[in-house]
């Protein structure tokens, strides 16, 4: 085989060729320069990073035949064998297939012997962490007392794993995942020095999908460079990963701004027909409400050279800031609680009807031609009649009033709140909302719920939740509604009533009844 695969074609040979991870770098430049070296290294972080390049680095630059350097020459006869894996200083081991203590004891039984060909015996173990508590301590042994020449480069996706006796002899280097733009600069960089033709779409799908490693991120290059024939395009690498783009959920976001629900569904059902994965189509939907959002605060800040550059642009002048936020918010909720619903297809489904349904009430922007600005009509369900004309002073009660204890409750359940907070919003029902005002009533007997922590804490989530500012208001007197906390203790009390009924009128426990004069505990039946 003639071909060499991206990862290791372009793997760095120097600290210069390094992409990302510049505190490592700087770390290790200046201790090879000032010649203050250390017997042990320890490298984490995450697959895919550069734990094991960093080491080779180092490696090379200890037994450079120009002498101990940051920049080993890589031309002399070290430097070579070292690039081609036959430097036979260089011992390394996978630790995972090497855990029996005796397979480690006779690995270090040549630790005290000089090197061969270099300067340094150098040990590089991966995934140290997988070795036993046995090979740890004669591991320890060796570390507590190591010999001149010999330096050890340990490499772990899993430091916690490491005995601290182990930790407190190694240098340790954490190397971060890499950035998105990093990985997309050095797949140009790739590309246009293999004369490979691209679109920049479908690089940041690739780049999206390495989720930090780059050596994963060379690997579905190289992947996509092959599905496409030599060729990387959006679409080749949109069907090879199953992805979703961002103009494949912009028709959902047009509907949403239209508060259109049948378009919605249609457009929904279109993107069924071709068997997303849902969590990717919310994960598109909030890639591109954050794309939209940066566009309204700063309409500069998006890249002008993405494909996708106009189509976000016209999304951030359809759709109110407001909307946005709440849009956001509930895909990521979503997303989230995909798993516990009936089925992905439904819940994502249901996702975009809780967006339609809980539109901020508030006035949409002036039209392109100067029209007077309508003010926004609550969501309602989807319904043949028109929606009636709304006046410059409504009298009609506010929207959550109007869609009665539901919403309220729907409301709280979405409130991102705990301990007080949580227990204040159960106990209140909505008395009006206008002007960004909110006015609740609190029962008398939960009073004690009402601190100024917890007050402050759902004004804050009612603000997130609505996309503006709240002024809430909190009485307390006689609730005529069902609370959140009311509706509770009644469905569990039915649902105890429904198990005890169950209960009483299973067979079995008729035939046990009669018999045995069996008897059912009071208080053990727990409803399922």
């Amino acid at each position: 085989m003639s071909y060499q695969v991206l990862a290791r074609k372009w793997r760095p040979r120097s600290f210069a060729e390094l992409v990302g991870q510049e505190h490592v770098v700087q770390a290790l430049v200046n201790a090879l320069e000032q010649g203050r070296l250390h017997h042990a290294y320890l490298f984490t972080g995450t697959r895919g990073v550069g734990k094991t390049t960093v080491a080779r680095i180092l490696a090379k630059a200890l037994n450079c035949e120009s002498g101990v350097s940051a920049e080993p020459c890589g031309e002399c006869g070290s430097c070579q064998e070292l690039d081609a894996g036959r430097f036979i200083d260089l011992i390394e081991v996978d630790a995972a297939s090497r855990t029996k203590v005796e397979e480690t004891r006779e690995l270090l039984e040549n630790v005290q012997y000089t090197p061969t060909r270099g300067r340094y015996k150098v040990y590089l173990i991966d995934e140290v962490h997988m070795f036993s508590n046995h090979s740890f301590n004669a591991l320890l042994k060796t570390l507590e007392e190591p010999p001149p020449h010999v330096v050890f480069l340990l490499a772990t996706t899993d430091p916690q794993k490491l005995p601290p006796t182990i930790l407190s002899r190694c240098l340790q280097f954490n190397l971060k995942r890499m950035p998105l733009e990093l990985i997309l600069g050095q797949f140009r960089r790739i590309l246009d020095d293999e004369g490979i033709e691209y679109e920049v779409p479908a690089l940041e799908q690739l780049g999206r999908a390495a989720d930090g490693s780059m050596r994963d991120g060379l690997s579905l290059l190289d992947q996509a460079i092959a599905f496409g024939a030599g060729r990387v395009s959006e679409d080749e690498v949109r069907a090879m990963l199953g992805d979703i783009g961002l103009d494949q959920a912009a028709p959902l976001l047009e509907a949403l701004a239209d508060g259109d629900a049948a378009a919605l569904l249609a457009a929904f059902a279109k993107l069924v027909e071709r068997a997303p994965d849902y969590e990717a189509l919310l994960e598109a939907l909030l890639r591109l409400l954050h794309r939209i959002a940066v566009v309204q605060v700063e309409p500069g800040a998006d890249d002008p050279e993405a494909g996708d550059h106009e189509l976000v642009a016209a999304l951030a002048g359809r759709l109110q800031p407001e909307d946005v936020q709440l849009y956001y918010q509930v895909a990521l909720l979503g997303r989230r609680d995909l798993d516990l619903a009936p089925d992905p297809r439904r819940g994502c489904e249901m996702t975009l009807l809780r967006m339609h349904a809980f539109r901020p009430d508030a006035v949409a922007a002036s039209s392109p031609t100067g029209a007077e600005p309508a003010r926004r009509v609550p969501a309602k369900a989807a319904s043949s009649a028109p929606a009636p004309q709304a006046q410059a002073r409504s009298t009609a009660p506010p929207a959550p009033a109007a869609k009665g204890d539901d919403a309220w409750h729907a409301r709280v359940a979405q409130l991102n709140l705990g301990g007080m907070a949580r227990q204040l919003a159960n106990h209140c029902a909505v008395v009006r909302e206008d002007d960004g005002q909110v006015v609740l009533r609190l029962e008398p007997a939960s009073e004690q719920l009402r601190t100024q922590r917890s007050e402050k804490a759902l004004e804050q989530a009612l603000g997130e939740a609505l996309g503006r500012e709240v002024r809430l208001t909190i009485e307390v007197g006689k609730v005529e509604s069902e609370t959140p906390a009311a509706r509770d203790a009644r469905e569990a009390d039915e649902r105890q009533q429904a198990a005890e009924k169950s209960i009483a009128s299973d067979p079995h426990v008729q035939a046990l009844r009669e018999a045995f004069g069996a008897e059912v505990e009071p208080g053990s039946v727990r409803p399922r």
